[in-house]
């Protein structure tokens, strides 16, 4: 009897201990939290042509975010000159992109008005656009914010062209409404950064070294309208 009764307290003993190792095990495990992503989509104004990578608006806009140490660094796609068209070619050339992304923001048009197509065109290519963002969003409009186009007449590149401002300016409102009204469709958010751009964008301390492109504290001011709208979303 004793025999067996210390046989039952030695399986009793392995027990307990193999009990007390998985508890602790499950309170020193870290909890993973996942990380918040961010799509970027757009053209030289996105990819931060002749300005630094870290004054680009995209990463100028994590710090500005709740809680800015969950967020990855900001996935961009964008070039210098796309067009929507060619925003999409270049959408489908990349290999890196994930099923879909926590925020996804797009500014893209300019180099269509650039370019001299027609308003009509840049609507049926736009909205293409627009809805493989919320594709990329998972399907979710108010994870997706579009931005308006920059009126590019106010630059000192417009002014040594001697362009019509007047002119410009009007082929960038009549973009600027119909990605609107479009987004409006949609449930997307739409802000305007056109009219403060138009206000400041002249000044040297406004423009990047080529006089075309914004300089970082354009894209610092761009990144807290987008910040302040973002940090309404829930996650």
């Amino acid at each position: 009897m004793l025999k067996q009764f210390f046989y039952y307290l030695s399986c009793f003993c392995i027990i307990a201990a193999c009990s007390c190792s998985k508890d602790e095990n499950i309170t020193d495990q870290p909890i993973e939290t996942r990380m918040m992503t961010y799509l970027a989509l757009g053209d030289s104004y996105t990819i931060g042509e002749a300005v630094a990578e870290e004054e680009r608006y995209p990463n100028q806009l994590i710090p500005l975010l709740e809680n800015p140490q969950s967020w990855e660094k900001p996935k961009i796609i964008a070039k210098t000159g796309w067009t929507v068209d060619e925003l999409d070619a270049g959408i489908n050339e990349e290999t890196t992109l994930s099923a879909s992304y926590d925020l996804v923001t797009l500014l893209i048009g300019v180099n269509n008005q650039f370019r001299g197509r027609p308003v009509e065109e840049y609507a049926v290519d736009f909205e293409k656009m627009l809805l493989r963002a919320i594709g990329f969003a998972g399907n979710k409009p108010d994870h997706v914010v579009v931005l308006s186009i920059p009126d590019w007449g106010v630059t000192r590149f417009a002014q040594n062209r001697g362009v019509n401002q007047q002119e410009v300016a009007a082929g960038i409102d009549a973009y600027n409404q119909t990605k609107k009204e479009i987004c409006d469709n949609y449930g997307v958010k739409y802000i305007d950064i056109t009219e403060d751009y138009r206000a400041v964008g002249s000044q040297p301390e406004m423009q990047a070294e080529d006089g075309l492109h914004p300089s970082g504290l354009i894209y610092t001011d761009w990144a807290k309208k987008l910040a302040n709208h973002v940090n309404t979303i829930t996650f």
